[in-house]
């Protein structure tokens, strides 16, 4: 068997069986940067692959790295180098890859400078926190050659969108007009405590970064950032990636030219800034018009649907969630209709198709190139909702057309002495 051939039996082979071709000149050295909540999942999702060798870890809090030194010795009988300063560890020539799983206000930086210091990149997503950040780690990617993937795991995790994206694109329910997108959000607040100082065992500032200098509050930073405008876009911008990707897979969607939003946050004892019920409203070149839901309720008739796109044709409708999709003609469901030829292969998964690409070069089904295309239609949502007003975009120059302060945001100010470098 060649090299390529046993790689490829051993990507679908259980982790257990790996081992066996995972000989030391084929072992692919990670470094993480980020272990948090969804850090320490990918950690965990990295280590089932025998030909990870974890050889780094990286955060702002020293429990957390605590917690991943003891968990990596623990499957591996192996201690990683520990860092605070995500630069330190990209010195290490060693390191053939990183993981990134930070807050989406540091997505960027630790990128850009991972691919500058010849590492391959699986970064979380959403993939950038601005539109002008996801154009400098594209450029930074493809001018380095490196290989990359965004964490949007539905895409390869699962097969389902796999077989509606061959459904839309059969024309089984004819020409596509209109899509439906929608997200319950939550229904509590997080509370009202008062600004405080930081832990002794984070970092605060140099977690702050680029961000704005705010006092610390403990809903601020780790799990709930998200709610705050500094380092993220809220529950929308969080699954806008994961639902939206099928509709752009199977419709093959570029950027929106108008988008407009409304909404706002209303809920009790609660100091997060956005919103739980937002609309929002999306004009495609060709008149494809995309409707998005944030509420905590769901579209009526779907309640039971806590996420769903439904593709609505001049023949019928194909509704999905992550795992299950249906197809509805005059408003009653179907079983019967014929089905097309399977033409997208399935996945080894989103974590093994990253390892893959890493030896064979071959570009990620999510690399920044799809990533940026897609998540900037997610950021242009939230500038129109900020800024209330609709916009209107063009993609060629990446700029809004018409609107000086909307187009400020498209790109953030960095916190000095931070640089977008």
């Amino acid at each position: 068997m060649t090299r390529r051939e046993i790689l490829a039996l051993a990507s679908t082979a259980p982790a257990f069986l790996n081992s066996a071709y995972a000989q030391p000149s084929e072992r692919i050295n990670v470094g993480f940067i980020g272990v948090g909540g969804m850090g320490t999942s990918r950690l965990q999702g990295f280590l089932k692959h025998a030909d990870v060798n974890p050889v780094a870890v990286c955060d702002l809090d020293s429990t957390r790295v605590d917690k991943a030194v003891a968990y990596v010795e623990q499957q591996r009988n192996m201690k990683p180098r520990t860092y605070k300063d995500y630069r330190d560890l990209l010195t290490d020539k060693s390191i053939d890859a990183v993981c990134i799983a930070t807050p989406d206000h540091w997505h960027a930086l630790p990128t850009i400078q991972a691919c500058k210091a010849g590492k391959d990149v699986f970064v979380e997503k959403p993939l950038s926190y601005s539109i002008g950040e996801g154009r400098a780690m594209l450029t930074a990617a493809h001018g380095a050659n490196r290989i990359t993937q965004m964490g949007n795991h539905i895409h390869n995790d699962l097969p389902n969108y796999r077989r509606v994206v061959e459904l839309v694109r059969s024309g089984v329910i004819g020409k596509i007009n209109r899509v439906s997108v929608w997200k319950t959000s939550e229904t509590k607040g997080l509370g009202t405590p008062a600004d405080t100082t930081p832990p002794a065992t984070l970092d605060y500032d140099f977690w702050l970064g680029p961000a704005p200098k705010r006092a610390y509050n403990p809903n601020r930073s780790h799990f709930n950032f998200r709610y705050f405008w500094d380092y993220s876009g809220g529950m929308f911008i969080d699954f806008w990636c994961h639902i939206t990707d099928v509709v752009y897979w199977a419709l093959d969607l570029q950027a929106p030219k108008f988008v407009s939003a409304s909404g706002r946050r209303a809920l009790e004892n609660d100091n997060a800034e956005t919103p739980n019920y937002m609309e929002l409203q999306y004009e495609y070149p060709g008149g494809l018009e995309l409707v998005w839901s944030i509420n905590p309720i769901g579209p009526p008739g779907f309640e039971n649907w806590g996420i769903g796109a439904a593709f609505q044709g001049s023949e019928g409708t194909i509704l999905t969630n992550y795992g299950e999709h249906k197809v509805f003609v005059k408003g009653k469901e179907v079983t019967d209709f014929k089905r097309p030829d399977q033409s997208i292969e399935n996945s080894p998964g989103h974590i093994r198709e990253f390892l893959n690409s890493v030896k064979s070069r071959q570009r990620c089904t999510c690399d920044v190139g799809y990533a940026h295309r897609l998540n900037k239609g997610g950021l242009l949502g939230n500038l129109a909702y900020r800024t209330g007003r609709r916009l209107q975009w063009d993609d060629a120059a990446e700029k809004i057309i018409g609107d000086k302060d909307a187009q400020k945001m498209v790109t953030r100010s960095y916190r000095k002495p931070w640089k977008l470098a």
